[in-house]
């Protein structure tokens, strides 16, 4: 289903420059760089305390940002742009700033327009999952007109 094994840092399309998570041009983004290791897509992440919800834990939705653009970037990284259509998510432990994360991001099937994708983010430090999801995706047909 995937390419051939890049390891080589994905680059955001060109009207994907100024996103939030993997956008090179937002001076307030993530800048997170993904690249493709066989059939999974990965990144690493420390969340600063620009980050926080509660003082000194990541919030929420940071967490969520970048466990959807890991996936999204399976898909950039074959070829493809998708739209998120719906995600299963679950907080499996808080996530204290400063706290190195490795984002996991990989296809669990394509169908039609669908693809259904699986996202984790495990702690650097100790391999425990903070979070997982899964989620569908559907496919772009990006005008170039």
């Amino acid at each position: 289903m995937s390419k051939t094994p890049s390891n080589q840092p994905s680059t955001p399309p060109s009207n994907a420059s100024q996103c939030f998570v993997c956008g090179p041009d937002n001076p307030v983004g993530l800048r997170l760089t993904f690249t493709l290791d066989g059939d999974v897509c990965r990144a690493q992440f420390t969340p600063t305390e620009n980050h926080c919800g509660f003082d000194g834990i990541t919030h929420g939705g940071i967490i969520f940002s970048a466990l959807d653009d890991v996936m999204a970037n399976w898909i950039v990284l074959q070829g493809m742009q998708a739209f998120t259509a719906k995600v299963d998510l679950r907080y499996k432990d808080s996530l204290p700033t400063g706290t190195a994360v490795i984002l996991e991001g990989r296809c669990l099937k394509a169908r039609g327009r669908l693809m259904q994708m699986q996202g984790r983010m495990l702690r650097a430090d100790n391999g425990q999952v903070v979070a997982e999801c899964e989620a569908s995706f559907m496919k772009a047909y990006i005008s170039t007109a």
